[in-house]
């Protein structure tokens, strides 16, 4: 390359960057201001780097085979600030690509036309609803995770607020306090916290980002009187996996202050398993106690309803490659299920798993129709599930690809569906990952009726961010995503 170009290259990044900065403040006043959130191509806009928010652009080159810069796309957003629009989820990356194909111009008049459903209808004197307590009763990795979740949608609309946690304890308070918010800000698979954690050990509680975090110690729900402390209507978050049942659940519901209770495990007996995208709709405000099912069944149901309205499943085995988690032993030891006493770290365990039959709990045309097991692997996060499927219609490789990524960029799951087509991704580029499941298109196989497909997730980050959307279809928060999906 000679010097010129090389030069023009390295002030376009310059340029670039330089819009980025100018966006961000734009983008945090849409969300503080207007509740609006903006994405690009899924991936939120808001409280980003500049760098993420040029990678973001990159990213559009993969999916849709086009080109796109902040050159593209900030003139839109700033005049997005301009058009007192009303609360939405707005992809500024699909509204970028298609004004580059109208050949650009007025982007007012542009946005006047996409986003007519919002233009002028903010209402700074409004409510999206009223604002939900959420309490977490234990605080192990998944409790922790929702927290930061949590604390980084605090505002803009999402009416969700992080009351308290619920933690076992006794002794030293000030150290046990120091020890909570030291896990919260320092984790070793997602990296630090994103911004400020103190402690007051005499209030016992714990702010992170202005958020006040009561800290609660109980041995059993039945200690706890949550009025005491303010807290009221209750959403209480179940994450420790102690209860899976109404009976036991029900204990929660007992607890002054409380009006429903999530568990983030597979419910058992009539408990509806819940993933969101799928069947939420089949909540009802008379349910009391809901199971968010698994973090498997999560990133496969999914892919299997897609795959099932379009080709139809006749029967399938779906194999679960997992990290290996808290209930497994470090070193071999005494564990009450088989195989699990042995050392995590040292081996691939196979186990069992009830993802499979789960499924038809979210998908009831899955009755019978899938078996499973489970490969425990030395990996502390991100999982994968390989679909091994026989369809009602034959298709190729090519054709259930193209399929599934239109899924993932223009069809209502798009939160739920990633995809990915690289040659050199590997289970840690995953991490941190919010969708419920993400397609790797270069290792889908399929021959006539056979079709085997495999799906990485995130099965901490990933699942957490699905909980967090039950909650806030729990709480009435809704929110118009523009522009509209086509499928």
């Amino acid at each position: 390359m000679s010097q010129q170009p090389s030069d023009t290259v390295f002030q376009e990044w310059h340029d670039n960057q330089a819009l980025a900065e100018q966006m961000i403040p734009m983008i945090g006043s849409l969300y503080r201001h207007n509740n609006v959130v903006t994405t690009l191509y899924g991936r939120s806009l808001f409280n980003r780097s500049v760098i993420r928010i040029l990678k973001d652009h990159r990213f559009v080159r993969k999916v849709e085979g086009t080109e796109l810069s902040v050159q593209d796309t900030y003139p839109l957003v700033k005049a997005m600030t301009e058009l007192n629009l009303g609360p939405a989820h707005v992809d500024v990356g699909k509204l970028g690509v298609a004004f580059k194909k109208r050949g650009g111009g007025d982007a007012l008049a542009f946005l006047r036309e996409e986003l007519a459903e919002i233009v002028d209808a903010h209402d700074p004197d409004g409510s999206n609803g009223e604002p939900k307590d959420v309490v977490l009763y234990g605080f192990g990795r998944i409790g922790r995770i929702l927290a930061r979740v949590l604390v980084e949608k605090a505002g803009g609309g999402n009416l969700l607020r992080l009351r308290a946690i619920v933690v076992r304890g006794r002794g030293d308070i000030a150290k046990d306090l120091e020890k909570r918010a030291s896990l919260l800000r320092r984790d070793s698979v997602h990296g630090p916290f994103d911004g400020t954690i103190s402690v007051d050990a005499e209030a016992r509680t714990i702010t992170a980002n202005g958020n006040v975090i009561q800290v609660i110690y109980a041995d059993s729900p039945a200690e706890v009187d949550y009025t005491t402390y303010g807290i009221n209507n209750a959403v209480v978050v179940d994450n420790t996996g102690i209860w899976r049942d109404e009976a036991g659940l029900g204990q929660h519901l007992q607890c002054k202050g409380v009006a429903k209770a999530l568990l983030t495990a597979p419910g058992k007996g009539d408990i509806k398993n819940i993933v969101y995208g799928i069947n939420h709709d089949d909540l009802s405000d008379d349910d009391r106690i809901i199971s968010a099912a698994s973090c498997t069944t999560n990133a496969i149901v999914p892919v299997l309803k897609v795959l099932n309205d379009e080709f139809g499943v006749e029967h399938g085995h779906v194999e679960t490659v997992h990290s290996y988690t808290n209930d497994q032993n470090l070193i071999d030891n005494y564990h009450k299920g088989d195989r699990r006493g042995r050392s995590a770290p040292l081996n691939m365990v196979l186990t069992e798993t009830g993802a499979a039959k789960a499924v038809a709990k979210a998908l009831p045309e899955f009755a019978g129709k899938l078996t499973g097991n489970a490969i425990r692997v030395p990996t502390p996060n991100v999982s994968m599930a390989i679909l091994n499927l026989r369809l009602e219609k034959e298709t190729d490789a090519a054709a259930l690809n193209d399929f599934l990524r239109h899924m993932s960029l223009d069809s209502p799951f798009q939160k739920q569906i990633d995809y990915v087509d690289s040659p050199e991704v590997v289970s840690t580029d995953f991490v941190g990952n919010r969708h419920a499941g993400i397609v790797d298109a270069k290792a889908t196989i399929a021959n006539g009726k056979n079709a085997v497909l495999y799906v990485w997730y995130d099965n901490e980050f990933g699942y957490s961010c699905q909980v967090i959307r039950i909650l806030q279809h729990m709480s009435n928060v809704s929110f118009l995503k523009l522009p509209r999906a086509s499928a």
